[in-house]
């Protein structure tokens, strides 16, 4: 439990990270190719600005990411040996290959401003957003073979690859992967929009920018205050409607793809979304709200509240008559596959012949589910209504408009972790789940009972959660100082230049001063 604790709570810290690096990313590209396509300087502005914080977001998401490689082999070392001939061929794809590419080609755009041709510059750029993304499929096949593993055959009680083909083409890797895309362009999307929105806000609030009767934006300008001119609007405009426009598009994605992916749950792993839906008994019914106590895994103890009929046949089969089987049903046909009781050895240790509980969390499973869907359905409707009020221009005068729309991009960072903590912990008790096709692989599984390292103490283990939690807990704070230093500095925290006098007199951008450093900023290396 230590271990897993361990590996839970660097992974969620690390994740986080993860979806904003591969939505973000991608927004930058978009804006710097609008910019390179019309010369505008407003999308210049906001292709450095954005371009900025998703780079204190990519450092912190390598210096949180390497630490999962090491804990594969401190904590993990049975886990590794089971299935370190399949798990390894895709972790060496995604170093080797992706990695390498995402960060050299970023190396490249840091410090290719003003120094690389302007195409060659927008192209190393989508070479690293596409190698993150490349990057992102590696991990996502490493992590769906656990879920469904194909492609190998059992020898000595280890799996060996034996078709590197249908690893990499898993279809739980297939709707895995364009379901984490959709998610991750969604948490983009929202922080685009919600720091966009505020700008715009205090651009309101600052008599800046007022509107007329029609309620059509006046765009004005503050020459006491360096970038805070037309073109400042322009920026947080643009960003905010970009913003909005690809975040419905996301969540549709997310609709989709997440419908696709509980179809194969529904097959592959059907323990795990039954308990998701708290279904204890056979039936077509979803649970929209279950009260009791979920957390005794006990059917006797949960009633179903409101429940909608034909729903969970529609997830699960495409239909709304086919009855979807109950935790009552399923627990026999798991016992009668996998056996009643952990096997005897030294894996197990005082474990063995321990009673296997083929149930995973019930209030893990059906609160991380809702939570998913919730705060996804909450970020697309927020998306939808920023398209609709801000058409003429501008934002609402409104504070707890301004603070709701900051709080927002919280809403899909939430949707992303609660999904990957339903789809974790709802495989146990197996850290890779047997594939319950009859053309599967007999014996391909293994309880997570038996992938802790033999060696490790629990004392051990209790030092690395505390430990690795603090310096987790202490970069996010770094993080999150680093990104609220930029974001509330506007455009001009990225391009210090706009704060010097241009030729003429006035702040402004000066020609060929985008390359000069400003000794007072600590990210000025990035530009």
């Amino acid at each position: 439990m230590i271990a897993r604790w361990q590996f839970g709570i660097t992974t969620v810290y690390h994740f986080w990270m993860v979806p904003l690096t591969l939505g973000l990313g991608l927004l930058v590209a978009v804006l710097q190719t609008a910019w390179l396509r019309t010369g505008n300087e407003a999308w210049l502005r906001a292709a450095k600005f954005w371009g900025k914080l998703y780079l204190i977001n990519f450092i912190m998401g390598v210096a949180t990411g390497i630490v999962q490689e090491f804990q594969f082999g401190m904590a993990w070392s049975e886990y590794s040996r089971y299935v370190g001939d399949v798990f390894g061929a895709p972790l060496a794809m995604e170093a080797l290959l992706a990695f390498f590419l995402e960060s050299t080609f970023l190396g490249l755009w840091i410090f290719g401003w003003d120094r690389l041709n302007r195409r060659l510059h927008l192209g190393v750029l989508w070479a690293a957003v596409i190698g993150s993304w490349i990057s992102a499929y590696f991990i996502i096949v490493a992590n769906s073979w656990m879920q469904h593993p194909v492609g190998v055959e059992l020898v000595d009680g280890r799996p060996v690859m034996t078709d590197v083909w249908a690893v990499m083409t898993n279809s739980t890797a297939l709707a895995a992967y364009g379901h984490t895309l959709a998610g991750a362009v969604a948490v983009g999307a929202a922080f685009l929009l919600g720091i966009s929105w505020h700008h715009l806000w205090r651009r309101r609030t600052d008599g800046i920018d007022s509107v007329d009767g029609s309620g059509r934006v006046i765009v004005g300008r503050a020459d006491d205050v360096p970038g805070r001119d037309e073109t400042d609007h322009t920026v947080w405009y643009r960003s905010l409607r970009i913003g909005a426009g690809f975040a419905v598009f996301a969540f549709a994605a997310v609709a989709l793809t997440g419908d696709i992916q509980a179809k194969l749950m529904y097959e592959q792993q059907p323990m795990k979304m039954a308990s998701a839906e708290a279904a204890c008994h056979d039936g077509t019914e979803f649970s929209v709200l279950t009260v009791g106590n979920l957390n005794s895994n006990d059917c006797a103890d949960v009633t179903p509240v409101i429940e909608i009929p034909g729903i969970l046949s529609f997830l699960a089969k495409g239909d709304f008559t086919t009855e979807v089987p109950g935790v009552n049903s399923l627990i026999p046909e798991y016992e009668e596959s996998y056996g009643t009781h952990l096997p005897e050895g030294e894996l197990y240790g005082e474990r063995s012949g321990a009673p296997v509980d083929y149930q995973p969390s019930m209030f893990v499973t059906y609160w991380g589910f809702r939570l998913m869907i919730g705060f996804g359905v909450l970020a697309a409707a927020a998306a939808a209504f920023a398209l609709v009020v801000t058409r003429k221009g501008t934002v609402p005068c409104s504070a707890f408009l301004s603070r709701l729309a900051l709080w927002g991009i919280a809403a899909p960072f939430v949707a992303n972790s609660a999904g990957w903590i339903f789809t974790e912990m709802g495989r146990q008790p197996f850290v890779v789940a047997p594939n319950p096709d009859p053309s599967g692989i007999d014996g391909v599984f293994l309880y997570t009972a038996a992938a802790v390292s033999p060696t490790v103490s629990p004392g051990e283990l209790l030092f690395s959660l505390i430990s690795l939690t603090l310096v987790y807990g202490a970069l996010m704070v770094v993080e999150l100082r680093l990104i609220l230093k930029y974001a509330r500095g506007g455009v001009v925290s990225a391009m210090p230049e706009l704060a010097r006098p241009a030729r003429g007199g006035r702040a402004g951008l000066v020609e060929g001063s985008a390359g000069e450093a400003d000794d007072s900023d600590v990210l000025s290396f990035a530009y």
